[in-house]
């Protein structure tokens, strides 16, 4: 599944590969009980059509419209927008507040093919725009490249909002956005088993790549898993070529030694940042002793089990619930 941005931007480029003219709108500064954050993206295509939201609803009839024409004229602009009280309500919000979208032509700058390819290879960048004339650089690790030359500070910052994954105007720059690009989290799936269907589901809804690994066959090509796609792989060997970084998650269902210990094994070397284990606290000790005697004595000690927050559910549906909030907890105090 893409994430939110990754959606945004195959639209664009479809578009434009159509022939077609394409804007992106972007919440640069909000006050108040704005619905949607600093950074948040809406696409616009030059006939009308749009993807992503930046109000939940209020203001985007008029950001379209103005959009189409950013798409014909090819300037960029500011819009500021107050949505009363009344005006969120009709949308289902509960209160208003005041929101600032910068329109751009989409695609067209420098540092666009650059922001795709560290996309593609998941690393977390930080592209600096000048809202005067839309004048970018993009910020990836030690290098800057683009057009704009932003000052020390303005830099400093920037790398900052990245590193806690927070888009904004950055101080003492009125006139310069830091909107920030952390890959979607993953969550890779050991077992082809009921609970992980729900897990899949769940995980996608909140914004995670998942990825279901099982060697077996029956598992993998059940009716339930078809529409899924299983990696029919041994775990540990599918874990070590999908290289799980410190935005992925890892949860082993199988309750089968030899499936998910080495997956384990693999996990707790890596920098995951979540690493779970379905079982009993029994099974779970039994477990601990199996990976000190593969060396890992310490490094167990971040399996988490019996996995899941305990909410007192016991259906699959609830354990999966449980799992997702376990790891959404773990991910924000990570960062």
């Amino acid at each position: 599944m893409a994430s939110e941005d990754d959606a945004i931007f195959e639209h664009i480029d479809a578009w434009r590969s159509a022939g077609h003219g394409a804007a992106l709108a972007t919440v640069v500064r909000t006050w108040g009980s704005a619905p949607r954050r600093a950074g948040s993206h809406l696409a616009i295509e030059a006939g009308g059509g749009f993807v992503g939201s930046v109000s939940g609803g209020c203001v985007e009839a008029e950001v379209v419209r103005q959009g189409r024409e950013v798409c014909a004229t090819g300037i960029p602009r500011l819009l500021d927008f107050t949505v009363t009280d009344s005006e969120a309500w009709q949308v289902g919000l509960a209160c208003g507040g005041q929101v600032r979208i910068y329109v751009e032509p989409a695609g067209r700058d420098a540092t666009y093919p650059a922001l795709l390819a560290a996309r593609a290879a998941r690393r977390a960048v930080v592209l600096i725009t000048r809202l005067q004339d839309g004048v970018r650089a993009l910020v990836d690790g030690p290098d800057v490249s683009g057009p704009l030359e932003p000052p020390a500070p303005a830099l400093q910052e920037a790398r900052a909002r990245l590193a806690r994954n927070e888009s904004g105007v950055l101080a003492g720059e009125p006139e310069l956005f830091a909107r920030c690009y952390v890959p979607a989290p993953r969550l890779f799936i050991i077992g082809a088993v009921h609970i992980a269907q729900a897990l899949h589901t769940i995980a996608r809804a909140v914004g995670f790549e998942v990825t279901v690994i099982d060697p077996r066959a029956a598992f993998a090509a059940s009716q339930e898993f078809a529409a899924i796609g299983v990696i029919e792989e041994w775990p540990d060997a599918a874990l070590r070529r999908l290289a799980p970084d410190a935005g992925s998650a890892v949860v082993a269902l199988t309750h089968d030694p030899k499936l998910d210990d080495p997956a384990l094994a693999v996990a707790l070397r890596s920098p995951a940042f979540y690493v779970g284990a379905l079982g009993s606290r029994r099974t779970h000790a039994q477990r601990l002793e199996r990976l000190a005697a593969l060396g890992l004595a310490e490094a167990a000690q971040r399996v988490r089990a019996p996995i899941g927050l305990d909410l007192g559910g016991r259906s699959a549906g609830e354990i999966a619930v449980s799992i997702v909030a376990e790891i959404i907890q773990m991910r924000c105090r990570a960062t």
